[in-house]
């Protein structure tokens, strides 16, 4: 990339810390910083070494010396923190999932895509150098046909009903922080289902604990997707086909290996990861690459893909009885 590119931080939560430090530990330009109060900002900028701290969202966005913003709020922020940036001339990079619902995910897509702007879910799995080795395979037809998916995201996170992850006021329960990431994968194996079948265990609190998802496809293909906020779980995954597998080892949605067999269980490819990185970069690379070529979208994930996912979680959380408040 040129490096001409200039990057702000929407929100200085732990995710933003992440996020940065992937920028800056790769050479690319962050330029400012905003959040809700001043000290904050200031508190970040002074960690990390950036020029201008801002407090408040809409300083941010109005900053001249600010391309493109990374929002980094909880979920029930991602759409009016998306919009404002839009409505600013700035490309976004929005944390998954892209927004609480399908309405704010539409609101989103049709302002970037009206302003000739890049709106990118920050779904940073679906960049890195394991998931594409995994599409390569998958199109070479080494699985023959590839029939299965079975995936899980199951931590075991702070129990505090005002945490964020146990919250409904912040869009809290296994499925949107979690689960995003297994229906994410089965979305760009298989795309859109045909089918949505979800069951779920809640919390004092009212969102969802755990949650078990089926969905089916038109070809007879199935994902098989589990998510759970208070039990940690292998955090594998397997793609089945009808001439071999591949197992994506723990954990499977970030840097890590996985094994391809053929359909006689031999070992037929060992993928290493190549560097021992975090991998937010990669996400970040792709917005960058976007920007430069004059493009708002991508292949790996457009935003209208985006706005599908949203549309089965809201099915999904429909199922489950799973509401937010202001919804």
């Amino acid at each position: 990339m040129s490096g001409q590119i200039r990057w702000g931080i929407l929100g200085t939560g732990w995710i933003a810390h992440q996020q940065t430090a992937d920028l800056i530990g790769n050479g690319f330009t962050v330029t400012a910083v905003g959040s809700r109060t001043q000290e904050s900002a200031d508190a970040f900028a002074a960690e990390f070494g950036i020029p201008s701290a801002h407090g408040s969202y809409e300083a941010l966005v109005a900053d001249p010396d600010v391309d493109v913003v990374y929002i980094s709020t909880p979920h029930p922020f991602h759409a009016a923190a998306a919009l404002l940036a839009l409505r600013a001339g700035k490309h976004v990079l929005i944390e998954k999932s892209f927004t609480v619902n399908a309405a704010e995910a539409r609101e989103v897509v049709g302002v970037a895509a009206a302003n000739k702007l890049v709106a990118l879910e920050a779904m940073w799995t679906r960049f890195l150098p394991h998931m594409l080795r995994i599409r390569e395979i998958i199109a070479a037809g080494t699985l023959g046909e590839v029939r299965t998916l079975i995936a899980d995201h199951n931590q075991n996170l702070p129990k505090d009903p005002e945490h964020r992850i146990n919250n409904p006021e912040l869009g809290g329960g296994a499925l949107l922080d979690l689960g995003i990431y297994p229906v994410s994968f089965a979305f760009d194996l298989f795309g859109v289902p045909s089918s949505v079948k979800a069951i779920a265990s809640m919390t004092e609190t009212g969102v969802d604990r755990q949650t078990a998802i089926i969905f089916g496809y038109g070809d007879g293909q199935q994902a098989v997707l589990h998510t759970a906020l208070d039990t940690l779980g292998p955090n594998t995954a397997v793609v089945l086909g009808t001439e071999g597998r591949i197992e994506i080892d723990s954990v499977w949605y970030t840097p890590t290996t996985f094994t391809v067999f053929d359909s006689d269980d031999r070992v037929i490819e060992r993928f290493e990861q190549p560097e021992r990185t975090r991998g937010m970069q990669f996400q970040a690379w792709e917005v960058e690459r976007l920007i430069e070529a004059g493009l708002t979208e991508g292949t790996i994930l457009p935003p209208s893909e985006s706005l599908q996912i949203m549309e089965t979680l809201d099915e999904i959380r429909r199922q489950i009885g799973l509401k937010y408040p202001g919804e």
